[in-house]
């Protein structure tokens, strides 16, 4: 069970990782390669922003859980 959530936790390290990098900046980011500079207001962000978003907020959540998840099951001795 330890190596199984161990496996999970680095991939979603890695997509967390990835997810944090697509976001935009001050002036743009990756995530207008897909779309999400094209109809920007001041008052919200795009769709793909959003979605964009949530994704992350996910990853994160289970990064977290499995970071628990390791502590709890690591056998100290």
């Amino acid at each position: 069970m330890f190596w199984i959530v161990l496996v999970v936790h680095v991939l979603l390290g890695l997509g967390l990782t990835f997810l944090v990098l697509l976001h935009s900046g001050k002036g743009g980011g990756l995530s207008d390669m897909f779309g999400g500079g094209l109809g920007a207001t001041s008052a919200g962000s795009t769709v793909v922003e959003k979605n964009l978003n949530r994704m992350t907020i996910l990853a994160a959540l289970a990064f977290t859980f499995t970071t628990i998840s390791l502590a709890l099951l690591f056998d100290f001795g």
